[in-house]
């Protein structure tokens, strides 16, 4: 079956390029224009990104061929000769700010399409293969039209694969690939399917088990029928060709390097890495010493919570105690998942002594699939789900739970992604967008906030928190040390062993992601100190009228921004002495309870 596209290409740059008359007199018509024509566009695209994350789609696989990511590039680089003709000087001071976001965001999609980052689709941690079923809206069927629609959908995954491999050899033939040292066992979620003797087991198949009662019962059976046949005879096939492709082309070829400096204009291309992932233009020398520093600082705090502990040894020792001590480690997958939901509770009792504004929808805690699990992180938040690895337990301790909790949850990602999509006044680009700096920056903020609430009660779990904070600072030393200064897998390990009290798997599969994702790993920690900078700029200028809810509803009403951008918005809370910001969205207020003590 025929991949669906979106709108004609030409079409649609005529439609963005044609300056309509009443544009040019009203530079903020004209802006809203771009990105209004730009975003109804991008949400029909397969394999658009911002930061490493998925943008909406309408649950379509767009072709992604060679010929369809040069048109990309053609048209983000026609969006920016528009933007270019803007005088942002000129806009609302809302739109000043929309701008500065907007540009950033197409600027990292006309780099990531001007590099070919689509022929390099997959890494350790995350894969294509893996995404289908979301991209195809599984959860999203309700009526008997959604899930034929699916069906259809079902039907474009072996042309959807089929150029996905001709990108991947397009990638070989140039040297841009995933690294060989990080492709062992990459291919077990591609079997998990290509290797299924019975289709109904599959999960593209899983909507069918159960249909709605609504669905007449003899059009019930139609379209399971019709799910099964596409599931046996084009979904499993596929995989099958995919997995064969893998194997025996992908890895052998693979390059033996790890630098992303050694990928062709590598230099550039790292370069490129940093500024979309942190939005600062930070070298790789000045990003590894601000490293060093933090992680000499961090080790100074970790041997004081050692010594409160009363555990008698060196160092190593004691990270070997906590690595090996039976004591810190759940017996089984349901321990592990009631230890961190307990630990949300705790943080639910104190959402509204630091937050004035609090989100409706809510979240909930499950396990991380088995097919990914051995290669996945120990847990990963979204505004609706906060995924917990219950594999290998003994790789999973205890008291690194409440640091993994805060920020995969509350007040982490699962606050700040939920308050983003409350805020129906900002422009669609924003509020569905991920700026990993200002994500993940706010995501390690909330493990340090978890000092403040209370929520680390023995010296273990105060050292878990220590530890995690240690492995972000550890990041910018590794991932500039391995595509900058040269480094091997091995000395990144021994690093993060060396340093901080994560297991030898969770190191191994860090070290992975970090080898086969350039610069991601770097967005934690900066992200992070710019916030840390700003919340104490704020406390100095405002003294006694520093209120810290209102402090946080204004970082989080930003919805994701560049840290530039975020500095400029405090500065004005600075300004404005401290106020309560307006959220603009149907947000529940906290319980208003009095502000923590100082």
């Amino acid at each position: 079956m025929k991949i669906i596209t979106g709108m004609p290409w030409l079409l649609l740059g005529a439609a963005l390029l044609a300056t309509p008359a009443w544009a040019a007199q009203d530079g903020n018509a004209h802006f809203k224009h771009i990105y209004t024509t730009e975003w109804a566009w991008r949400t029909g695209q397969a394999g658009v990104s911002a930061s490493g994350e998925a943008q909406p789609n309408n649950g379509r696989l767009d072709a992604v061929d060679a010929a369809s990511q040069q048109q990309r590039l053609d048209y983000w680089q026609g969006v920016l000769k528009q933007l270019d003709g803007i005088d942002a000087a000129q806009l609302s001071p809302a739109n000043q700010i929309n701008y500065a976001i907007y540009r950033e965001q197409i600027g990292n999609f006309a780099a990531n399409q001007q590099f070919k980052n689509w022929q390099m689709p997959f890494n350790s941690d995350s894969a294509f293969w893996s995404d289908i079923g979301y991209e195809l809206g599984a959860d999203r069927l309700r009526t008997a039209d959604d899930y034929s629609r699916y069906l259809d959908r079902l039907g474009q995954i072996p042309a959807y694969i089929d150029q996905q491999i001709a990108n991947m050899q397009l990638g070989l033939q140039r040297g841009f690939s995933v690294p060989r040292e990080v492709l062992k066992g990459r291919d077990v979620s591609i079997a998990a399917v290509a290797e299924l003797k019975d289709p109904t087991q599959s999960g593209f198949y899983a909507p069918f088990k159960q249909l709605p009662a609504s669905i007449p019962g003899d059009r019930a059976q139609v379209l399971q029928g019709r799910a099964l046949q596409l599931v046996r005879d084009e979904v499993i096939p596929a995989y099958a060709k995919l997995l064969t492709f893998f194997r025996q082309q992908y890895v052998p070829q693979a390059r033996t390097t790890l630098a992303a400096e050694a990928l062709p204009d590598g230099k550039a291309f790292y370069r490129q890495q940093i500024h979309e992932y942190t939005t600062l233009d930070l070298g790789p020398d000045a990003i590894h010493q601000i490293g060093l520093g933090e992680v000499a600082k961090i080790h100074a705090q970790m041997l004081e919570v050692m010594k409160d502990s009363g555990f008698n040894g060196s160092f190593a020792e004691f990270l070997q105690f906590l690595r090996s001590d039976p004591q810190f480690y759940a017996k089984t997958p349901d321990e592990l998942l009631m230890r961190s939901a307990w630990v949300a509770k705790q943080v639910d009792g104190q959402m509204g002594r630091y937050f004035g504004h609090l989100p409706r929808q809510r979240f909930t805690i499950r396990p991380v699939p088995d097919d990914i699990a051995p290669y996945y992180t120990s847990g990963r938040g979204g505004p609706d789900v906060y995924l917990v690895n219950t594999y290998d337990l003994p790789s999973r301790p205890l008291y690194n739970m409440p640091a993994l909790t805060l920020h995969e949850s509350y007040p982490g990602h699962a606050l700040q992604l939920e308050l983003a999509d409350e805020q129906h006044g900002q422009p669609e680009f924003r509020r569905n967008s991920y700026i990993s700096a200002y994500g993940e920056g706010w995501g390690l903020y909330s493990e340090y906030l978890g000092n403040e609430m209370g929520i680390y009660q023995t010296p273990y779990q105060r050292f878990g928190y220590l530890t995690y904070q240690m492995w972000r600072a550890c990041r910018l030393v590794v991932d500039t040390g391995i595509h900058h200064l040269g480094w091997s897998r091995q000395q990144a390990i021994d690093y993060l062993t060396v340093n901080t009290a994560l297991s030898a798997r969770e190191i191994a599969n860090e070290v992975d992601r970090y080898i086969s994702w350039p610069g991601q790993a770097l967005s934690y920690e900066l992200g992070y100190l710019k916030i840390l900078e700003l919340r104490a700029k704020a406390e100095k200028a405002l003294g006694a009228k520093f209120d810290i809810r209102h402090f946080h509803d204004t970082v989080l009403s930003t919805g994701s921004v560049p840290l530039p951008v975020l500095e400029q918005r405090i500065d004005r809370f600075i300004a404005e002495g401290g106020t309560e910001p307006d959220f603009g969205c149907d947000c529940a207020k906290g319980d208003k309870a009095p502000p923590p003590a100082p």
